[in-house]
């Protein structure tokens, strides 16, 4: 009998491996529909979806494995970074889906909780002062005009599944939308910078690598104190915490 496996859990959503199926519950049902509907318009390979009901999204599992997790060993060869880069590029390339994703969010709304995020990091002790000031400084050059792309959102490694050089699927596409492109490619190189030139090789050109260390910065300063509170550890090495302190 096949178990049930919990790959990732929190207040928010839950996603649930039984076999070969992938249950996404979301509390969000908004969440679920946005996924749904971009791996439909995404032109890159994405689960198929068995079933969706209110609260559940069904997926089958993608072949092969992930180029790695942050905090843990990267895997994968250079052409296989090349070749998740290129579907980043087919990807950002694509139709603009109708609505806004996460790497969406405008930079005067985004400044200011990035400011509040950053008071709230040192007033509580959770990060040293210079830390803080220090990377809300690099941070400044995302906070830019940007050309809308369809983004994934959400591009962590763990996301991104290869089979030998070729990407066999991108999964978790709730955070999907119209967004930054730079986010993206910031994202999925997040603690794995030993690879980024790996990832422009088969993204092409376009990329200003001043907003990617500006994007892993920023990215890093807004989610440390959720982590936290919600049972992650971004002081684990290579983790969050790691990202702030190279960019000293």
């Amino acid at each position: 009998m096949d178990e049930v496996e919990v790959v990732v859990a929190h207040s928010e959503r839950a996603t649930l491996r039984v076999g070969a199926v992938f249950l996404k519950v979301d509390a969000d049902q908004a969440r679920i529909d946005v996924e749904a509907e971009a791996m439909a318009l995404a032109p890159v390979p994405t689960p198929e979806v068995l079933w969706r009901k209110p609260h559940v999204l069904a997926t089958a599992a993608l072949p092969g494995t992930t180029l790695g997790r942050l905090g843990g060993p990267s895997t994968g060869s250079p052409a296989a970074w090349a070749a998740a880069g290129a579907a980043i590029r087919r990807l950002h390339d694509a139709p603009l889906p109708t609505w806004p994703g996460q790497a969406g969010r405008g930079a005067v709304a985004l400044a200011a909780e990035l400011d509040a995020e950053c008071e709230l990091l040192v007033t509580n002790g959770v990060l040293p002062a210079d830390l803080v000031s220090r990377n809300r400084q690099v941070a400044d050059a995302a906070l830019r005009p940007w050309t809308p792309a369809f983004t994934h959102g959400d591009l962590q490694i763990a996301h991104v599944f290869v089979e030998g050089d070729e990407v066999t699927g991108i999964i978790d596409w709730s955070e999907a939308g119209r967004g930054d492109a730079l986010y993206d490619l910031a994202t999925f190189t997040l603690g794995h910078e030993e690879h980024l030139d790996d990832v422009i090789a088969g993204y092409g050109t376009g990329v200003d690598l001043d907003v990617i260390h500006a994007w892993w910065s920023l990215r890093s300063l807004l989610v440390v104190r959720w982590l936290v509170e919600h049972g992650f550890d971004p002081f684990a090495p290579g983790c969050e915490v790691d990202v702030l302190r190279s960019r000293m």
